[in-house]
């Protein structure tokens, strides 16, 4: 009976320590980015801002990547994201990465928001803290290469469409020229 009584005791100690740890990690994410070459000047003009942790990829001939992130306006924490990414073609390997993405003004954060998604063909390779990629797809051709933690790199100079894409790689070894597409999805804070 104590056991018990000392587990419903601690169970929201516990809960409150998992919550702030689930915040730190984009708040640590943020700053790794606010660090990191490129990144670190869009904080301070960006409208707003999504910013993903963890994108975990794996494929073989088929693959797919998943994270889930949080929307930021104006530093404030407005509502919850995640991008799926499904791709074809050939591939093998598993990668991670952290993912930040700046909206230059509230129309682009409002076409984020819709849901809408584009395709891509591209060509990448990632070796643990170290990635290069090239791409072309609908808004035109990037490229992009990772020296690690300290340097986020961006799939354009400045915005396109209103949005800049920066990446870190953080493990993982794969190889793929894959047709891909990414879909974002996005779920308002509520209000407490």
């Amino acid at each position: 009976m104590r056991k018990l009584l000392r587990l419903m005791l601690l169970a929201p100690v516990l809960l409150c320590t998992a919550n702030l740890a689930h915040a730190s990690k984009y708040s640590d994410t943020a700053a790794l980015f606010k660090q990191a070459g490129e990144s670190a000047k869009f904080f301070s003009h960006s409208y707003a801002y999504a910013i993903f942790p963890t994108i975990g990829e794996a494929g073989f001939v088929v693959g797919g990547a998943h994270g889930s992130g949080r929307v930021y306006v104006e530093g404030k924490y407005t509502g919850d994201s995640s991008v799926t990414q499904v791709s074809a073609g050939f591939q093998a390997g598993v990668k991670a990465y952290s993912q930040i993405v700046f909206f230059e003004d509230k129309r682009a954060l409002d076409e984020f928001e819709s849901g809408s998604f584009e395709f891509a063909a591209g060509a990448s390779a990632v070796a643990v803290t170290a990635g290069a990629s090239a791409s072309a797809g609908t808004s035109g051709v990037t490229s992009s290469a990772s020296g690690g933690e300290k340097d986020a790199t961006t799939a354009a100079n400045g915005y396109q469409k209103g949005m800049a894409v920066f990446t870190i790689a953080k493990g993982g070894l794969m190889y793929a020229a894959t047709v891909a597409g990414q879909k974002f999805t996005y779920t308002p804070r509520l209000k407490e």
